[in-house]
C-alpha cells in the first residue's frame, strides 16, 4: 500500500492551530534570491496560491495570505510519526518522502475484512486525524504509488494487473527526473502504455536506463528496496492461550508469566517499569486493559504484581481471554543496587517505601498521595511544589522560620479583636467559632512578589487559643488602613 499526503506540511500545522484551517496558509523557502511557496492548503489553491509560485505573486492573487517559513526536516519528523501510528496496522512500515509512505500490508488486509476493508479503514482513520490522504493498493510499491496519486479511481490493482493500470497513467506516474517527463511530453506520450510496447534497447537508447529501472520497479521486473521505520526499544510480551482463560487464578498466572519474562529484559538493559499496561483479548472480540503505576522504577516482579492482584477485579473476562498483551509505556533507567554490609536508614531512597507507596496508591489512586519540595518563593502559597517522583531533589532549602504542618490553599477570611490596633489579635472568630488568644508570636512581615501580582503585604501572628491550638494568622496591610483585614491561613502541630 502507498499513502499519499497531498497537503501533508499545511495538515500538520492546522492540526496544532486549528484557527488556520479557514485561512489561506502557504508554507515558503527562500529560492535564488525569492521565497517560493513549497506547500499549500486547499484553500490556498483555491484562491491561486500553488506549490512553486512565489509569495509575491500569491499575495497578488490570494487575499489574507498567510505565509510561514519552511523548516528544513518538518515533513521527514511528521512523516515517522504517522508512519509509526500506522504500525497498528503493518510491522514494516517505509517513509516515502517528501510526503508519503509504504506499508508491506502482505497477511494484514485479511484481518480487515479484505484489501477493501483495509484500505478503508487506514485512509478513513487519518482523514479524521485532519490529513486529506489517498491510498492505493498493488503488487508492487512503484505501481501503488502511481495508482495513489495519479489514478482517478479503482485504487486496488488486481493480483498481476499493474501493467494494466499503469496503461492509462502518465510517464509522470514512473517517478521520472523533470527532463525526462519533459522529453516525453514532447515526443506524445501522454500514458505509460506506448512505453510498454517499445524494445528495452530502444528506450535505453533513447531516454536513459532509469526509465527501464523505474518502469520494472512499477511491474515488477526489478527489484526496490525500501527501509522500515525502527521504533526504538519496546518492551512488549504477548502470550496465547490453548483455551480461553475465565478464572482469576488463571488472570494472575498469566500476568506473573508476562511479568517474569518482561522483567528480565528490563533488569539486563538496566530498566524499570514506571507505568506498565495489560491488554486482554477475549473470544468475542472486545479488548480488556488496566495497567498499574510505581513511584520509582521497578523490575521486581513480586511488587509488580501484588500491584496488579489489585486490579484483577477490573478485568471481566466474559466467554474467556484467548490472548495477553504486557506493554511497558514507560520506563526509567535504574542504578544496580549495591549490597549493604549493615542495616542504615535508608530514607527516600529505600525501595520498601516505594512498594508501600505504590500498594497504598493502587488501593486509593496516586493523585491521594503528594510529595511537596520546597520553591524559590517568600509568599508562602507559592513556596512549595509538588514532586514528581521520590528522587527529585530540591533546589532549595526549607525556610528556617516556622510554619504550620497545614497550610490553606486560599486564606480563610476571619473577624478579629484586638485590644491595640498594632498588637496581635485578643479573640478571632473563625466559622461561627469563637477563639480566644492565650499567647501570641509576631509580627512576621512577608512582602508581596511585586513581579508576580500587585496587593498589600501581610504580618503573619503564630497564636495559641485557650483549648490549646495553634493557628497561623495574619493581617493583610497597614492597621491603620481603611481595607486591613484578617485572615487564617494555616494550623501548626
Amino acid at each position: 500500500m502507498a499513502i499519499w499526503f497531498r497537503y501533508l506540511l499545511t495538515d500538520g500545522l492546522i492540526r496544532r492551530r486549528p484557527e488556520f484551517k479557514e485561512q489561506a496558509l502557504v508554507i515558503a523557502a527562500p529560492q535564488k534570491n525569492r521565497m517560493v511557496i513549497t506547500a499549500s492548503s486547499p484553500v490556498a489553491e483555491r484562491e491561486g496560491a500553488f506549490v512553486g509560485m512565489a509569495v509575491a505573486d500569491a499575495r497578488a492573487a490570494t487575499v489574507d495570505l498567510v505565509v510561514l517559513d519552511d523548516v528544513p526536516g518538518t515533513a521527514a519528523k511528521l512523516l515517522r510519526l504517522i508512519g509509526i501510528g500506522c504500525i497498528r496496522y503493518t510491522p514494516i512500515v517505509s517513509l516515502n518522502l517528501p510526503n508519503g509512505l509504504i506499508l508491506d500490508i502482505s497477511g494484514c488486509a485479511h484481518l480487515w475484512g479484505g484489501e477493501r476493508g483495509y484500505l478503508k479503514e487506514l485512509v478513513n482513520r487519518l482523514r479524521s486525524g485532519g490529513f486529506n490522504a489517498r491510498a492505493a493498493i498493488a503488487d508492487t510499491p512503484a505501481a501503488a504509488w502511481a495508482v495513489a496519486r495519479f489514478a482517478k479511481k479503482n485504487p486496488i490493482v488486481p493480483f498481476g494487473g499493474q501493467a494494466q493500470a499503469l496503461a492509462i497513467l502518465p510517464p509522470a506516474a514512473l517517478r521520472l527526473e523533470p527532463e525526462v517527463n519533459n522529453l516525453l511530453k514532447k515526443l506524445g506520450f501522454n500514458t505509460i502504455a506506448p512505453l510498454l510496447t517499445i524494445s528495452p534497447q530502444a528506450l535505453r537508447r533513447r531516454f536513459g536506463q532509469n526509465l527501464l529501472t523505474r518502469l520494472g520497479q512499477a511491474l515488477g521486473t526489478a527489484d526496490e528496496y525500501w527501509e522500515p521505520i525502527s521504533l526504538p526499544v519496546n518492551y512488549m510480551e504477548w502470550l496465547p492461550c490453548m483455551e480461553p482463560v475465565r478464572t482469576a487464578p488463571g488472570i494472575e498466572i498469566a500476568i506473573n508469566t508476562l511479568l517474569e519474562r518482561t522483567c528480565v529484559r528490563l533488569q539486563g538493559d538496566g530498566k524499570g517499569i514506571r507505568k506498565a499496561m495489560l491488554k486482554c483479548h477475549r473470544i468475542d472480540g472486545r479488548k480488556v486493559q488496566v495497567s498499574v503505576s510505581t513511584t520509582r522504577a521497578s523490575h521486581s516482579v513480586s511488587h509488580l504484581m501484588r500491584l496488579f492482584k489489585l486490579q484483577v477485579a477490573k478485568i471481566e473476562p466474559a466467554l474467556g481471554i484467548e490472548l495477553f498483551v504486557l506493554e511497558v509505556l514507560r520506563f526509567e533507567d535504574m542504578e544496580a543496587p549495591q549490597e549493604a554490609l549493615w542495616a542504615e536508614a535508608k530514607g527516600l531512597a529505600d525501595a520498601n517505601l516505594a512498594e508501600l507507596l505504590d500498594k497504598i496508591a493502587g488501593k486509593i489512586g496516586a493523585d491521594a498521595i503528594k510529595r511537596y519540595l520546597p520553591a524559590e518563593h517568600h509568599w508562602p502559597e507559592r513556596s512549595l511544589k509538588v514532586a514528581g517522583s521520590l528522587q527529585e531533589q530540591p533546589e532549595t532549602q526549607w525556610p528556617q522560620l516556622p510554619r504550620p504542618i497545614r497550610l490553606l490553599p486560599i486564606p480563610e477570611q476571619i473577624e478579629v479583636m484586638a485590644l491595640v490596633p498594632d498588637h496581635p489579635p485578643k479573640v478571632f472568630t473563625f466559622k461561627n467559632k469563637r477563639h480566644t488568644v492565650a499567647r501570641a508570636d509576631g509580627p512576621e512581615r512577608i512582602g508581596r512578589e511585586w513581579w508576580q501580582d500587585k496587593g498589600e503585604h501581610r504580618d503573619y501572628y503564630m497564636v495559641e487559643d485557650t483549648e490549646g491550638q495553634r493557628y497561623w494568622l495574619f493581617r493583610s496591610g497597614h492597621y491603620d488602613g481603611n481595607d486591613a483585614r484578617w485572615y487564617l491561613h494555616g494550623y501548626f502541630a
